[in-house]
């Protein structure tokens, strides 16, 4: 799920990673129905339903761990939150990596202040971004 360990960066692509983030998302969403997890979670409608058509690249992280907090055993959305940005931020601290070398680096049109706040969580990160950054990390902790 979103705050899991990417065990194999070399073996997928950021693409992939939020491919396989959106199929998790759209499976919970089945599961308990677009009206029902609209209502739970206090995500829109528009939203829930781009998550059950697997469109998730452009869904806020915030909406995506509240849909992810739906799923059994899975911890809360605050929770979820505050373990994928810890994850985003020990890994970029065991990778020596900074914001302007993950900007430079992944294909996203973002600058190092950009990604700083998106990772802090003081600008919003949309759940594309958060896969692109977060695989880009991980492939440098290798």
């Amino acid at each position: 799920m979103l705050y899991d360990d990417i065990e194999e960066p070399e073996a997928t692509s950021p693409d992939e990673l939020r491919e396989e983030y959106a199929a998790e998302l759209a499976a919970i969403v089945e599961a308990e129905g677009v009206d029902a997890v609209a209502d739970r979670t206090g995500v829109d409608r528009e939203t829930v339903e781009a998550l059950a058509a697997g469109e998730a690249g452009d869904v806020q992280l915030e909406d995506a761990a509240a849909v992810a907090a739906l799923a059994e055993d899975a911890p809360p959305q605050d929770a979820i939150v505050a373990e994928v940005r810890d994850n985003l931020l020990m890994g970029m601290t065991t990778a020596v990596l900074d914001v302007d070398t993950i900007a430079a680096e992944i294909d996203a049109d973002m600058d190092g202040k950009q990604v700083h706040q998106k990772v802090e969580g003081r600008a919003p990160m949309t759940l594309g971004e958060y896969a692109t950054i977060y695989h880009f990390i991980a492939s440098r902790q290798q």
